[in-house]
């Protein structure tokens, strides 16, 4: 299959920003793209860096939504499958940095939530999202099985093992990663072991553009299942990155060859102080949040 990787950026205007989502759609179809993917807010500013921003409770929406419905139509029109990006709010009021995952018929299929929160200058994300309760879902889609690891949550190994436990063939990173953001090589470097270890391909989609002290840097990239980069987008400018994905070398890969044949999961919970319910035995449960 083919798949399209959008590197944009999202300007104050958001009719604009989802306007121009839906025409990248389009050229994504005429490329031959099977998938399309969308960096992380794909719609917005990147209200994260500000550490409280009031504007940003008009920006959440629910899942499905306006905004969906609209990346839903155009999908069944082009029969593509979507991996977006957007603020989401729940019935309950809860807020999520979230991916919905629309099939080629324009069905929603699912929505991934993203787990890991973090807060650090720029990147003030406990201030607006609500960690994920989704788990590390696996989509059966249109182009195969496809999972979803949202920005901050591929730096978690257990995270993106378990998108391979799940059965993933390709993992989507909806991103936003700024320039010199982490040591030298590792931006790449870590989703390059994480597709070797587990056998899948990984699909890293980054904005583009300063917004305030950030720059994000763009530079999206596929790699396939034995860790080769295959397809690089541009630094610091909008592009539409498209590469082909052979489904099938993931069944050939190192990983589920050897490394999945020889593992060892019954060891591993113990080896990590969890109980078989994923808690540490001090763990004895709260209020949810």
């Amino acid at each position: 299959m083919r798949i399209a990787l959008v590197q944009g950026r999202a300007g104050p205007d958001r009719e604009r920003n989802l306007e121009a989502a839906l025409e990248a759609m389009g050229r994504a179809a005429e490329a031959g793209a099977g998938l399309v993917a969308f960096p992380e807010l794909a719609l917005e500013p990147f209200f994260p860096r500000l550490r409280c921003w009031e504007g940003s409770d008009g920006l959440a929406e629910p899942v499905p939504g306006p905004t969906t419905g609209r990346i839903a139509r155009r999908a069944a029109e082009l029969s593509l499958v979507v991996v977006f990006n957007l603020y989401e709010v729940d019935q309950r009021g809860r807020r999520f940095d979230s991916s919905p995952v629309i099939d080629a018929d324009g069905s929603l299929l699912g929505v991934t939530r993203m787990v890991h929160i973090t807060d650090y200058p720029g990147f003030h994300e406990q201030a607006y999202y609500h960690p994920g309760d989704r788990g590390a879902p696996v989509y059966d889609t249109a182009v195969g099985r496809v999972g979803v690891a949202i920005c901050y949550d591929r730096h978690y190994p257990e995270y993106m093992r378990a998108l391979g436990v799940a059965g993933a063939e390709l993992v989507v990173i909806p991103q936003a990663g700024t320039v010199g953001e982490w040591p030298e090589g590792l931006y790449e470097a870590e989703v390059r072991a994480a597709a070797f270890q587990n056998g899948y391909w990984a699909a890293l989609c980054n904005r583009v553009g300063e917004e305030g002290e950030l720059a994000f840097a763009g530079e999206s990239f596929v790699v396939d299942p034995e860790g080769r980069v295959t397809a690089r987008g541009a630094s610091g400018e909008e592009d539409l990155v498209i590469a082909d994905v052979d489904r099938a070398a993931c069944e050939r890969s190192h990983a589920r060859r050897l490394f999945w044949r020889d593992r060892r999961p019954e060891l591993y919970g113990a080896w990590m102080g969890l109980e078989p319910g994923g808690r540490p035995p001090s763990e004895t449960g709260g209020a949810e949040l």
